[in-house]
């Protein structure tokens, strides 16, 4: 084993060592992944969030916190990026003489986990990993074998050449080490779950699996809390990887630039919004109970509420004391304009309100901010494709199928497009222009925009079907 170093000492085992970097964003991503999931877990964490008053008495403090409530903003837009950018699958085309490796692919895109993932649904939540915590990972795996495969049709014939995806999140990889050109030389991942050794065994116990990879080689350690307390890490499996050969780390990395981290970059207008909301809606409810107030010398002792009456001299008065409201106005505005920040850091200024300046947008203004919208997406459209485009190729080597993958699409977004492309097609064939390869691409992206939710299978079986007929099409060149 390369790249770090192992130790006798099971307290300081060297496979549960953390990053520097890990460390420092642990707390920063626990929250990132509180603010897009809302609901009952931002609840149940709501005591980090909620910022306690000057000296506010804990009872206060405790019923304030029972009624939190938080308008999840940032989780909504990042579905709705995610949701829009994958409304037609990416089109993926495999070039190439190797018909089994096309028919393998074809099998891959349709499951490309095993769990009977399609390659898009797998690579969405990737995207959506993205967004939130700035990056995610895949993993490229084989079936083990028990022995060193007699031939290619052997490998086939065992399910050993049936490639397979893992998803990993930020929080997963624990340490790692890049090489001077920023490629990964070593990776630790970590993850954990709860296990029950049978049915008939009432006892739960978390099993926490580390996973080490370098460019050649694996270790799997496997621990189990035993009585309250973490064993020590054991090695359960090594050997070599299914990019040995490579020479290199089969984990992928799909990451997004700073301004593309939507969550990075709403977070904190988030946390802001959720405090000064809840203070609103707890000084609107505390406006609900007035306070009686008594203007009396002498010493009132008497019990006042609902039912019951009070009595005063000919000089005392009573009265209720309230809120003027002012204050609650600014309070609203700001919470407005909050929101509205929220949507404009995500590049969705056609979803602001409008509100804070209370002036409405033109159906031109709102058309251009559809636009820039437009480009973000296109943008988180590169980021899929050239991971998808990776991990493709990745395993097409290793497979040794010798093809060539090509990955488009993922670049417009509204429905309607597809009969105005089709007139450009239309158009851009009546040029004339003589080229059997623009023909056949051109041909290839209109089909598989119409048939974007087909099996992979159709697809592939068409894409032949194309090149076969532009085959016939073409003129024979004599020689002389």
């Amino acid at each position: 084993m390369s790249g770090i170093i192992a130790t006798d000492n099971p307290g300081n085992h060297f496979i549960t060592r953390e990053h520097p970097e890990y460390r420092v964003q642990s707390q920063t991503r626990a929250m990132y992944r509180d603010l897009y999931a809302g609901g009952a877990q931002f609840k149940v964490n709501a005591a980090n969030y909620l910022i306690r008053r000057h000296k506010e008495p804990n009872d206060i403090y405790f019923e304030r916190l029972s009624r939190v409530f938080y308008e999840n903003y940032i989780g909504s837009i990042v579905d709705w990026y995610t949701a829009t950018l994958f409304r037609r699958e990416p089109v993926i085309q495999f070039q190439g003489d190797n018909s089994a490796g096309k028919n393998f692919f074809s099998v891959f895109i349709d499951d490309c986990d095993r769990g009977r993932t399609t390659l898009s649904a797998f690579f969405r939540r990737q995207i959506t990993e993205a967004l939130v915590f700035g990056r995610a990972y895949t993993a490229i795996d084989f079936p083990q074998s028990s022995g060193p495969a007699v031939s290619r049709a052997h490998e086939d014939a065992e399910g050993l050449s049936r490639a397979y995806l893992v998803d990993y999140s930020a929080a997963d990889l624990i340490n790692w080490s890049y090489d001077d050109n920023g490629v990964f030389d070593w990776v630790v991942l970590r993850t954990s779950a709860f296990r029950q050794t049978s049915i008939h065994d009432g006892n739960w116990n978390r099993q926490t699996r580390w996973l080490y990879y370098d460019r050649e080689h694996f270790e799997l350690y496997v621990g189990a809390d035993e009585q309250g307390r973490p064993s020590a890490p054991l090695l359960a499996a090594s050997g070599r990887h299914a990019l040995a050969d490579q020479k290199r780390v089969p984990l992928f990395e799909m990451r997004v630039s700073e301004g593309l981290w939507l969550m990075n970059k709403a977070s904190l207008l988030q946390l802001e919004h959720f405090n000064k909301s809840n203070a609103l809606a707890w000084a609107l409810t505390m406006g609900l109970f007035a306070t009686p107030v008594v203007y009396s010398d002498r010493e009132f002792a008497q019990i006042t509420g609902e039912s019951y009456f009070i009595q005063l001299g000919p000089q005392d008065k009573f009265g209720w004391t309230e809120p003027e409201g002012k204050v609650f106005q600014i309070a609203a505005d700001n919470l407005v304009r909050l929101q509205d920040e929220v949507y404009r850091v995500c590049y969705m200024n056609s979803q602001m309100t409008g509100q804070k300046s209370g002036t409405q947008q033109s159906g031109l203004s709102k058309a251009w901010d559809f636009t820039v919208t437009e480009e973000i997406l296109r943008a988180y459209g590169d980021v899929v494709k050239e991971a998808m485009s990776a991990v493709l190729t990745a395993i097409s080597e290793v497979r040794q199928d010798g093809l060539t993958v090509g990955i488009s699409g993922m670049d417009e977004f509204d429905i309607q497009d597809f009969a105005s492309e089709i007139q450009d097609a239309q158009n851009l064939l009546k040029l004339g222009i003589p080229s059997a390869t623009l023909k056949e691409q051109l041909f290839k992206r209109i089909a598989f925009k119409y048939f974007s939710d087909s099996r992979q299978e159709i697809k592939s079986r068409i894409a032949d079907e194309i090149d076969a007929a532009l085959t016939m099409e073409k003129p024979e060149i004599k020689e002389g």
